[in-house]
């Protein structure tokens, strides 16, 4: 049974300076979203972004340590129109990553990117976009994951907004190059889908599908449970279960999980411990399993001032200055005049003090990520602003 564990709210003023901020990128208009992967095989992970206004997909190239405060490289992969999310995926099996979009607006088409073969810079030859043909047209495309659903191929998890909006996946065929052969399959009716992560929920072995909902008849976040690779070879239109997880009836926005990695047989299983949930206007619900992650889990409730930061956009939690304890990093949208788009959330004597980030500049920010870009050994971070800075940017860890 769902149960509210505590309210909190903020405490003591902003006690701390804006992390200095770094762009990568400030040369088109709408940047929305960042994902990762390293895709040169350097050990650093590099970024795939679209430009929604801009209309152009980019990946950016990590230059090293020595360069991160400076643009990245960047490969502009294709054009097109209202891009809402970017990622790496390789979608044939070349070894090289493509990146796949998803669009909105009119344009309502997930594109694939391809990558040039043997090109291992990914710089002389170029890339080719191709639209797919089974999405033109039918929905609002908001987030693409890649994942093995029936084992048959590199398949998408695809989430949409909109009146038709839904979870399901994109069915990888014999030849992956083919687009036309590939096939979509609903699993879910959403209202307005913002975060898709890949994680096994009920540890029985297989990836199930959490997600949070931010507008439809039952908004919030859940999990879809994956049925088997047998089953959905045997059904390829089999729905996956869902499971209600919380924040029902909350606008919630992106969504993060925290995890704890086990030694399971010579092979690290990741166990989810809490989800972090940004929920329109002003709170950060942690949520945390019970017995049974199929009912409704345990809620923490944070909520904070609206004077001072923005609408909640998207929560990371991370230590973050090195103290052993978890932090809660916030993004935000509208964060006008003087208010702060950027912060974090620290628990000082049972109640949670915010430190500033970002200072009263930039207005809409998108989705985190916490990473050690500079090598310096604390945790950056990595984001988008869209109205302001126009940019993918981080923000450097003063901790170290």
């Amino acid at each position: 049974m769902k149960k509210i564990i505590l309210f909190l709210t903020l405490a003591g003023p902003l006690t701390a300076a804006p992390w200095p901020m770094h762009i990568i990128d400030n040369t088109s208009r709408g940047a929305d979203g960042v994902r990762l992967l390293d895709i040169n095989n350097d050990k650093r992970l590099d970024i795939a972004t679209g430009w929604e206004e801009g209309g152009v997909i980019r990946a950016y190239l990590h230059p090293g340590n020595a360069k991160v405060t400076e643009r990245w490289p960047m490969i502009e992969v294709g054009k097109v129109k209202s891009p809402e999310d970017a990622v790496f995926v390789d979608l044939d099996g070349d070894g090289y990553e493509d990146i796949v979009s998803c669009s909105e607006g009119q344009t309502r088409t997930v594109h694939f990117h391809w990558s040039p073969r043997n090109d291992p810079q990914r710089e002389v030859l170029p890339w080719r976009t191709q639209a797919v043909p089974v999405t033109v047209g039918k929905q609002s495309w908001m987030f693409a994951v890649p994942l093995w659903v029936d084992e048959q191929g590199m398949d998408l998890v695809l989430g949409s907004k909109g009146a038709e909006a839904s979870i399901g996946w994109l069915q990888s065929p014999k030849d992956p190059r083919a687009v036309g052969d590939w096939r979509f399959h609903r699993w879910y009716d959403a209202g307005w889908v913002m975060s898709l992560i890949k994680a096994d929920m009920d540890g029985d072995g297989d990836l199930d599908v959490l997600a949070s909902d931010r507008r439809s008849r039952t908004p919030g976040v859940l999990w879809l449970e994956n049925p088997g690779v047998a089953a959905m070879k045997n059904n390829p239109a089999q729905r996956w279960a869902a499971h209600r997880v919380g924040a029902t009836g909350r606008e919630v926005m992106f969504i993060t999980r925290s995890i704890r990695k086990q030694l399971v047989v010579r092979k690290a299983k990741e166990k989810t411990t809490a989800i972090y949930a940004a929920v329109r206007p002003n709170r950060i619900e942690v949520l945390r399993p019970g017995k049974d992650v199929k009912q409704p889990w345990d809620e923490e409730i944070i909520t904070y001032s609206l004077d001072r930061f923005g609408t909640a956009k998207a929560a990371r939690a991370a230590d973050l200055d090195g103290d052993g304890q978890l932090e809660i990093a916030v993004s935000c949208e509208s964060a006008t005049g003087d208010k702060s788009g950027v912060f974090y959330l620290k628990p000082v004597d049972g109640k949670w003090e915010p430190h500033d980030i970002g200072g009263p500049k930039g207005l809409k920010y998108d989705r985190i990520e916490l990473l050690d870009l500079d090598g310096d050994g604390d945790l950056d971070l990595l984001t988008c602003e869209e109205r302001d800075f126009n940019a993918v940017l981080w923000y450097e860890n003063p901790a170290k």
